[in-house]
């Protein structure tokens, strides 16, 4: 994830209603990401195996962590209950670790929702305490397990507390922001933004191994930014604590200074719900046409066979079904966050 290219400089992205919505309603575009979403769940499903899994000759053993999640989006319960159903019998651990998944925990989160959003608590809460075995004192968590101690960073931790949100786990959840606040502190560097700390929350820059969004390149780890300030727009929610806002308007602000495929890129989407929740608490309409350029994205991308594919990734059926699912989550929920406000849009 976050290969870098260089690119042709050119201003940073600028978002105003009249110039994203063209010649096209906010209501036909809304209709023509619904229909999107209903082709890219359908391509998902038609790889689900006879006995509920997803996982067969030549694919990962760790990808199915996102599809029921997808699924039931668009009321397929009863596929998403079987992929379940299947991981609880032969993938899920006592300890609350997946078979497969090498400790990450980023994928664990993911699976984690999918329990959630169809009630599978005897699921969901094991994969819980697992995750919070591995949130260390200073409120981050590792892409990885076995890297808790050394390298910890914002696509776990914030990911990680939005699922702590679902189950109640409150105290998690506000450590989580606590982290990404004091990362967001530590970022001075003009131009760019330091994801990874220490184990002890220290900012880890390229000389010690850390990685950062360069606001002068496209395809850049849009996720680390997008789920930090989604973490932040979702405490604020809950609490209405001003910090929170303040937070994620910072990570706002600075996603309109990167690249032109700021919203417009495979990684994009967990910003696109961001900016959706953002504009549902601000009104900040360059928020809404942010989050509405991911979705027509999502539409202008999709293949003929209801995947996605990329010039920048291998030409493997993991990829195409990976952004499938991904997709549908980030712009179907992006629309229904916003769907109140833009009704009348």
């Amino acid at each position: 994830m976050g290969t870098t290219h260089e690119m042709t400089m050119k201003s940073p992205i600028q978002f105003s209603a009249k110039s994203y919505q063209g010649t096209k309603s906010i209501q036909a575009r809304m209709a023509e990401t619904r229909h999107a979403v209903e082709r890219d769940v359908a391509f998902q499903m038609s790889y689900q195996r006879p006995d509920g899994g997803y996982i067969w000759e030549g694919y990962a053993p760790d990808a199915f962590h996102k599809q029921a999640y997808s699924w039931s989006l668009v009321g397929h319960f009863n596929e998403g209950h079987r992929l379940l159903d299947w991981a609880l019998a032969n993938k899920l651990g006592k300890d609350g670790r997946l078979e497969g998944f090498n400790g990450d925990i980023y994928k664990h989160s993911w699976f984690c929702q999918s329990a959630i959003r169809l009630g599978r608590f005897e699921i969901a809460y094991p994969v819980m305490k697992f995750l919070k075995s591995c949130q260390q004192p200073c409120g981050g968590l590792p892409h990885f397990e076995a890297t808790k101690k050394t390298v910890l960073r914002s696509l776990s931790t914030a990911w990680s507390g939005v699922t702590a949100l679902y189950l109640g786990e409150i105290a998690m959840a506000k450590k989580c922001a606590e982290w990404c606040m004091n990362l967001q502190a530590q970022n001075t560097k003009k131009g760019r933004y330091y994801y990874m700390t220490d184990g002890e929350g220290k900012l880890l820059t390229e000389k010690n191994g850390g990685e950062y969004i360069d606001i002068k390149k496209e395809k850049q780890c849009y996720w680390e930014v997008g789920f930090s300030m989604l973490l932040m727009c979702k405490l604020y929610e809950l609490t209405r604590e001003k910090k929170y806002l303040d937070s994620a308007k910072k990570y706002f602000e600075f996603k309109l200074t990167c690249a032109a495929d700021a919203y417009r890129f495979w990684g994009s989407g967990k910003s696109a719900l961001a900016a959706a929740h953002y504009y549902m608490l601000t009104d900040d309409v360059r928020a809404r046409d942010a989050s509405l350029t991911f979705c027509d994205f999502v539409v202008e991308t999709q293949q003929p066979n209801g995947g996605f594919l990329y010039e920048d990734e291998p030409d493997e059926l993991l990829i195409y079904v990976d952004h499938a699912a991904c997709f549908s989550v980030w712009a179907l929920e992006s629309l229904a966050t916003m769907a109140s406000k833009l009704v009348n849009a």
